[in-house]
């Protein structure tokens, strides 16, 4: 073979791979960046709950919580267009609170929860709160607020003592919750103004207990709870009744709520 044709043929090589690696360098056709990370800027809408204020006779009502307790906000997602392969990021501010997301990476169908405990220096004010869903570079954004009012919580020991009467009950007659003498509760005060009726909020790693109970004398003394899977369900699914706590009643299921109470 003359050199001259050798040099044709070693030229025409080294110009295919020259044209093969720059093909390699270019971006890919999916859009997605150099580093191979999805960029996806799928719009959607974030939800929240509950809506506070509200308006009520032309005034807006806030819902209450005291210093120190926890408000609990759950957030879900909502696209616009086909569902996207990467979640939506959801942030919190609120001056004069701290902020703490739990299950922060949502995808339509999941629930993050923003819990704001407010400061002790904030009594008396409005907490307002920014709830920002973030996806790429799109973005969407809630405002909530709440009034924090004076108080302390003086209702942790009986809930906890009246929790502990459903626990005993659950975890023999409903074993399917999972729920067991062993299940390590985190408690909370809710409505802190309401007075013939008391709330407390309990959360496992899987569930949200909310139990209330009427601060009356027998017959009417009854205790109620309902729970809500944490993390994939906004309202209530399973809901027990004490009918009376001096009769020692044993619970019994009952209608459950349409709505989280907080």
């Amino acid at each position: 073979m003359s050199n001259k044709r050798l040099a044709g043929i070693l030229g025409g090589c080294i110009a295919v791979i020259i044209a093969i690696v720059a093909i390699a360098c270019l971006p890919p056709a999916s859009g997605e960046p150099d580093d191979g990370e999805p960029n996806d800027n799928s719009a959607f809408d974030i939800n929240v709950i509950p809506e506070t204020p509200r308006l009520e006779n032309e005034e807006l009502f806030y819902m209450y919580s005291i210093a120190g307790q926890h408000f609990v906000f759950l957030v879900t997602v909502t696209d616009k267009a086909e569902g996207s392969d990467l979640p939506v990021t959801i942030s919190g501010q609120a001056p004069g609170a701290q902020v703490v997301i739990y299950h922060g990476d949502i995808f339509e169908g999941e629930v993050a929860e923003v819990v704001v405990i407010p400061a002790s220096t904030s009594v008396g004010q409005i907490i307002e709160v920014t709830i920002t869903g973030t996806r790429g570079d799109v973005t969407d954004e809630k405002a909530v607020s709440f009034e924090v009012a004076e108080g302390e919580d003086d209702r942790q020991e009986y809930a906890t003592e009246l929790l502990g009467k459903f626990v005993s009950w659950l975890a023999t007659n409903h074993p399917e919750l999972g729920i067991t003498e062993d299940t390590v509760w985190d408690g909370t005060m809710v409505s802190p103004v309401w007075l013939v009726v008391s709330h407390y909020l309990f959360f496992s790693d899987e569930w949200e207990v909310h139990i209330y109970w009427h601060v009356m004398i027998p017959p009417y003394d009854w205790a109620k709870i309902d729970l809500r899977h944490r993390f994939d369900e906004l309202a209530p699914s399973y809901a027990f009744e004490i009918s009376s706590l001096d009769a020692n009643s044993e619970p019994v299921a009952i209608e459950v709520p349409e709505t989280v109470w907080r």
